[in-house]
């Protein structure tokens, strides 16, 4: 399991097709508002993580083009190979792709395999739940499950899926449901400053942290270091 500071990311757009239920509370501006804040708050210093939903990696690779870090290796996209004609063609701007062998040809089996391997395989500091329909409820049902001291944060304010979760779930910060200043909101709960420096690539931020360590002040026994 890799130990990289990395933030899971489960998004979609409704499509007015499937279930109402998601798609008559789905907000797609808002969807693409939060999902370029995070984008725009972690890349750099997180490394992100999500399941390569075509209407949610276009989005992501126009904001990461802009950002002056190498986005390539910032970012890393699981997909199953079931889906593979289908792939967005923004698939090859991105270096960390893991793709997932198909189950028997069969979607539900498929995408069970890819979210268990991709849930799985990284030590998280946050889950975040934008928009969505089954499958972010279903994401976040194996991610609570995976990562139960981890904090997950269902956007209600975008609709669909979040919505759901977001009532559901006990405890949650209100400004998930009743603000739309989601840079403010992702530096806040992420606890990611805006001052904090945007790497290169994750290895440089490895490196600071370990120095950073290694240079650390001993505290006295009952004495926290200041910060």
């Amino acid at each position: 399991m890799s130990r990289a500071r990395a933030i899971f990311l489960s998004a979609s757009v409704p499509h007015p097709k499937r279930s109402a239920k998601y798609f008559d509370t789905a907000d797609p501006v808002a969807i693409g508002a939060a999902v370029s804040a995070l984008v725009n708050v972690i890349l750099g210093r997180r490394l992100l993580i999500w399941g390569g939903h075509p209407s949610i990696t276009p989005m992501i690779w126009t904001v990461a083009a802009d950002l002056g870090v190498d986005y390539a290796a910032w970012v890393h996209l699981f997909q199953s190979r079931l889906f593979e004609d289908d792939f967005p063609k923004e698939n090859a701007q991105f270096k960390n792709v893991t793709y997932v062998r198909s189950v028997d040809g069969k979607r539900g089996p498929s995408l069970a395999e890819m979210r268990r391997r991709m849930i799985g395989s990284f030590e998280y500091e946050a889950g975040v739940f934008i928009g969505g329909m089954e499958g972010v409820e279903d994401e976040f049902a194996l991610f609570t499950k995976r990562h139960q001291k981890t904090p997950v944060l269902p956007f209600a304010s975008t609709g669909g899926a979040a919505l759901l979760l977001y009532d559901q779930t006990q405890g949650l910060p209100s400004s998930l449901m009743d603000s739309l200043d989601y840079v403010g909101i992702f530096h806040r709960l992420l606890d990611i400053s805006a001052s904090e420096l945007r790497r290169m690539h994750p290895a440089m931020a490895v490196r600071r942290r370990r120095k950073s360590v290694e240079h650390r002040p001993l505290s006295r026994p009952g004495r926290p270091l200041n910060r």
